[in-house]
């Protein structure tokens, strides 16, 4: 994954997010190392979900129990360990990315954790791995290539389940979304965020988190 990220993601004052943080479940110790390794050595740490968001995606898998979990951007693998909180036992999280550096530094800490058996890593681009994945999904999360968003919702909608999520991050992009002239990736971010509005087949909440985060659930 090669894209711009904005420096400012946290749009809330600082003391806040610690204390949000600090009320929130702790990371576990596995994910706190891969959250110091990532900040340590790898480009654009702030492409992490990081512990709030973290939480908040472990959350959502365990209220939803997804059989099978979509993630399009593996990054470093720290999204993807949050998700499979979530799995039933014998479910699986397939994980897409193109940087194979960011997905061996993934690689080691799924293999550490308790779902080795559960993530499956696909290499290359997701617009041509996805019509290929023959599961139905329950649980999908977009955190990739910006200009892409809209087309991904149009690759996975038909292979999830009813009721099943798809979120989407970044969909605020430092506020960038609500200024009148916008780069090329705000406007794809604001297309998507509109498309997502305007769809007869899911339903949409925005959460302003850290850099946005998009709900939509399959209705349709």
């Amino acid at each position: 994954m090669a894209f711009f990220i904005p420096k400012n993601m946290e749009f809330l004052p600082e003391v806040i997010e610690d204390y949000a943080t600090t009320h929130t479940t702790e990371e576990s110790q596995l994910l706190a190392a891969l959250n110091r390794e990532t900040w340590a050595n790898v480009m654009i740490p702030r492409m992490l979900s990081g512990h709030l968001q973290g939480r908040i995606l472990s959350l959502f898998s365990k209220l939803v129990s997804p059989e099978n979990i979509l993630e399009i951007g593996t990054y470093t693998g720290y999204s993807a360990l949050c998700l499979a909180e979530g799995l039933k036992p014998n479910g699986s999280l397939h994980t897409l990315d193109n940087n194979e550096e960011c997905t061996y530094v993934a690689n080691r800490y799924f293999k550490k954790s308790n779902f080795s058996k559960n993530i499956i890593q696909h290499i290359g681009d997701a617009l041509e791995i996805i019509p290929n994945l023959n599961y139905n999904f329950q649980l999908a999360f977009i955190d990739a290539d910006k200009k892409n968003y809209s087309n991904y919702f149009d690759a996975i909608i038909e292979k999830m389940d009813i009721g099943g999520l798809i979120i989407a991050d970044n969909v605020l992009w430092s506020g960038k979304v609500t200024k009148q002239e916008k780069d090329y990736e705000t406007i794809a971010l604001d297309k998507y965020n509109k498309k997502m509005l305007n769809s007869d087949r899911v339903e949409t909440l925005l959460l302003p988190v850290r850099d946005g985060l998009m709900i939509s659930r399959k209705i349709k």
